[in-house]
C-alpha cells in the first residue's frame, strides 16, 4: 500500500469517524442512509462508494457489526476463545495475531532508567485509522498513537515525557516503511513480522500480552481478560492496564469492550474504536468467504 493510498484512507476515514458520531448522537430517531451521508456531505451513492473503498463493504453491513447485538454474540463467542487461552496458556500455540507481533519487555532496571541510553526514532503518518505518531528503538517499535484532538506537539510531548532520558529523533523515513507494513493488507501483514519494546509494570505487560491472544474479529469483555491472566478480580486493574497501551493496533486493546456489549473506553476515541472493529469484522468476514 503505498504513501499517497494510505493519505486516501485517512482521509476516508475521517469521513467514516463523522457518519459514526452522527448516528450516535441520533440514534433514537434512527436515521437512515440518505440521511448519514448528508450528515458527511456525500451523497447515498458515493457514500456507499466510499465505505466500498474504505472497508469493502457495504455502509448497511458496516454498521450491522456496531450493534448492540452483534457485539453481545462475538462476546458469547468468546468463551470458546478464553477456554483455549486458559487450556493452552499466554504462550500457547494457535494464536492468530501474536504469529507477526512479539515483544520485548524492559527490565525494572531499564524501567528506572527512563531511557537512558535509548535512541528513539518517530515520525507522523497518515494511516487508514487517521493520522498517528509511531516510534522505533533498536529494539523494536515503542509507541504507536492516534492523533484526534491532540495535535502533533502534544502527542510528541508526552512520548517524551514517557522517555525522558532517551535521546529523539525525527526519521520518517524510516518510520514510514514501518506504517506501510502496519496498515496494509492482510496476506501480506502476515508475511512481517512486528517487534515491540514495552515499558511497564508486570501486571500490565501481562494484560497487553493476554491482548495479543485476541484474534481480529473477535471481542472480549475485561472480566476475560482478567481470567486470561488468571487475575478474575482484578477487572479494574486490567481496565487501566488496557487504557495506557502504549501500542495502538498491534496491541490490539480496541478489541476489549464492555461486559454489557457496549464499545466505548478508547484512548484514541470511542468512535475510532467502533470504525476499527468494524473494519476488522468485515476483513474476517471477506477472509470466510474466501
Amino acid at each position: 500500500m503505498t504513501k499517497k493510498r494510505l493519505s486516501q484512507l485517512s482521509e476516508d476515514y475521517r469521513r467514516i469517524e463523522q457518519a459514526i458520531k452522527f448516528i450516535e448522537a441520533n440514534f433514537k430517531s434512527r436515521p437512515d442512509l440518505d440521511e448519514i451521508a448528508k450528515s458527511v456531505n456525500l451523497s447515498k451513492y458515493h457514500f456507499h462508494r466510499l465505505f466500498k473503498r474504505w472497508a469493502g463493504i457495504s455502509p448497511v453491513r458496516f454498521m450491522q457489526f456496531l450493534t448492540l447485538e452483534y457485539a453481545k454474540d462475538k462476546l458469547a463467542e468468546s468463551g470458546n476463545l478464553l477456554d483455549a487461552s486458559l487450556d493452552t496458556g499466554l504462550s500457547g500455540p494457535g494464536r492468530l495475531h501474536d504469529l507477526f507481533v512479539t515483544f520485548d519487555a524492559m527490565t525494572p532496571g531499564e524501567y528506572k532508567q527512563y531511557g537512558t541510553g535509548l535512541r528513539i526514532e518517530y515520525g507522523h503518518h497518515h494511516t487508514i485509522f487517521g493520522e498517528c505518531l509511531i516510534a522505533k528503538t533498536d529494539r523494536g517499535i515503542c509507541h504507536l498513537g492516534f492523533l484526534d484532538s491532540i495535535n502533533k506537539t502534544k502527542s510528541l510531548n508526552h512520548l517524551q515525557n514517557l522517555w525522558p532520558n532517551a535521546i529523539f529523533a525525527e526519521n520518517s523515513k524510516v518510520t514510514e516503511s514501518i506504517v506501510e507494513n502496519i496498515f496494509t493488507s492482510k496476506t501480506a501483514n502476515k508475511k512481517s513480522k512486528f517487534r515491540l519494546l514495552l515499558k511497564g509494570t508486570n501486571f500490565q505487560v501481562n494484560v497487553w500480552r493476554a491482548l495479543l491472544t485476541i484474534p481480529e474479529g473477535s471481542l472480549v469483555s475485561y472480566q476475560d481478560i482478567a481470567a486470561i491472566i488468571g487475575q478474575p478480580n482484578a477487572v479494574r486493574a486490567v481496565g487501566h492496564a488496557v487504557a495506557v497501551n502504549p501500542v495502538a493496533y498491534l496491541i490490539p486493546c480496541h478489541r476489549v469492550i464492555a461486559k454489557t456489549g457496549i464499545i466505548y473506553r478508547y484512548r484514541w476515541g470511542s468512535n475510532r474504536k467502533k470504525a476499527i472493529l468494524g473494519w476488522e469484522a468485515a476483513r474476517a468476514g471477506m477472509d470466510a468467504l474466501s
